[in-house]
């Protein structure tokens, strides 16, 4: 390493440790800053749970297959990519909740399973009329008191009450965070509605204020964006504007040394060594917990415990299916007795994924309390989600292909979580100074918020240069 040379390590090559590479590596191509970046992935390919299979004509993710357009550092990334003309938005259109034996249309004005419309909401067959009018005291319960954290699930109860958890709110909220309801964070997870409240006081007035009080002819815009060609196009663009020698695959961090003068030796799995001043470690916390442990205890979150999850896509062609219902797919709530949590029918949400006369659908199955699909085979899984698609909708015939997609969800944001976060980067950075953390462990999962958390990355490891040291 040259004495005049900055060296920054990044290690992971998900989402987050690739966005900050690459964006680590304009500043130091603008600026012409004498710093060096290696970015190391244990696995032979970079892009972590973002991985899109072109198979026959479809374009298929097998992790996330969008991001929402609000939270914008995704789309600025495509763009920062030259890949913004790939940019295409999802379709609108009914979505439906798996209820006693039936579909039933989500409520109009229904935002994340709370009602801002009146009509809708009073007319829906998910919630019983003892449901709805328990519901209606959130127009007069008084805020909580303070901005203490507390579960999502204590949140909405005390809010609208059980059964609008139950049948609308945790089936939705289950696509995005697949944990408990009860031990998730609302502050890490949904700061916003603990806003809402204070501000407002009442949830459904506050949601009421918040929608776009003018309505655009036609049919309403999709709120989430994805790429033509798939979510791995970010991951292969940014691979290919950063050096070739500056990323090492198949090789994983062993053991991170801190050198008395400052700076680390970093120990790979394959027995090669790399010295750096700085490093970016981008892993789930249970990885890198170890790594940290000789110099760093960290605190521990009770019940934070990961679980698993699997992705299902199977390919129809499109008379198998029953084209009377017009949507673009239907959530399960846990108390369904269905073992799956939802289904996409993907070739219209996302039609350009899907060849003429064809359909895709996406399954999901994995509750943070019923694994037990873990010990099945991939046909097994195939087999129990057939069953459970056939008893909720008509299929003709079984799947032209299909893929299972298994991947362990991150560490669910329990109770706690941001105060969590804040004791354990003091202390990492009272006992290892310019070692960063960043990823879906620590603030926000969604690929914008793991963007930001590298864009962020950059700026502290910038901040901290000293060149020669």
């Amino acid at each position: 390493m040259s004495e005049t040379t900055y060296h920054i390590t990044i290690i992971g090559g998900g989402i987050t440790g690739l966005s900050a590479a690459f964006y680590l590596h304009q500043e130091i191509e603008a600026k012409n800053l004498p710093v060096r970046i290696q970015l190391i992935e244990e696995a032979d390919r970079l892009g972590g749970k973002i991985k899109t299979w072109r198979h026959e004509g479809y374009v298929i993710e097998l992790g996330p297959d969008s991001f929402l357009e609000r939270k914008g550092s995704a789309a600025q990334l495509a763009r920062d990519l030259g890949l913004q003309d790939e940019l295409v938005r999802n379709s609108t259109g009914q979505s439906y909740i798996y209820h006693q034996d039936r579909l039933l249309p989500i409520p109009e004005g229904a935002v994340m399973g709370v009602p801002t419309k009146l009509m809708p909401f009073v007319r829906t067959d998910l919630i019983s009329w003892p449901g709805k009018l328990r519901a209606a005291a959130d127009l007069f319960l008084p805020a909580s008191k303070g901005y203490e954290d507390r579960s999502v699930g204590e949140f909405f109860r005390r809010r609208l009450g059980d059964e609008v958890i139950e049948n609308l709110i945790q089936p939705l909220l289950s696509g995005v965070y697949s944990g408990d309801i009860d031990n998730l964070s609302l502050l890490s997870s949904f700061p916003q509605y603990a806003k809402m409240e204070q501000q407002h006081r009442s949830l459904i007035l506050a949601m009421k204020h918040s929608r776009p009080q003018t309505k655009e002819p036609g049919k309403p815009k999709g709120i989430f964006l994805t790429l033509n060609s798939g979510l791995e196009t970010l991951i292969e663009e940014m691979e290919k504007r950063l050096p070739a020698d500056a990323i090492w695959k198949g090789t994983g961090l062993e053991k991170l040394t801190k050198r008395e003068n400052g700076g680390y030796i970093l120990t790979m799995k394959d027995g090669r060594v790399v010295e750096t001043d700085a490093v970016l470690l981008t892993l789930p916390h249970a990885i890198t917990e170890p790594l940290l442990r000789p110099y760093v205890e960290t605190p521990t979150l009770p019940k934070a415990k990961p679980h698993m999850v699997a992705t299902i896509a199977m390919g129809f062609p499109e008379e198998a299916l029953d084209q009377r219902l017009n949507g673009t797919g239907f959530i399960v709530p846990r108390n369904s007795g269905a073992r799956i949590t939802a289904c996409t029918w993907a070739h219209r949400k996302w039609p350009h994924t899907t060849p003429k006369g064809k359909a895709l659908l996406r399954c999901f199955v994995g509750r943070a309390t019923e694994q037990s699909f873990m010990s099945m085979s991939d046909e097994e899984i195939v087999q129990m989600v057939l069953q459970d698609l056939r008893k909720i909708m008509t299929i003709e015939q079984e799947p032209d292909f299909y893929r299972v997609t298994r991947l362990q969800n991150a560490i669910p944001y329990v109770v706690g979580h941001q105060d969590w976060v804040k004791e354990v980067r003091a202390k990492v950075e009272a006992a290892l100074p310019d070692v960063h953390l960043a990823g879906a462990s620590y603030s926000g999962v969604g690929v914008p918020d793991c963007i930001d958390q590298g864009k962020k990355a950059v700026l502290d490891l910038l901040a901290s240069i000293q060149p020669g040291r």
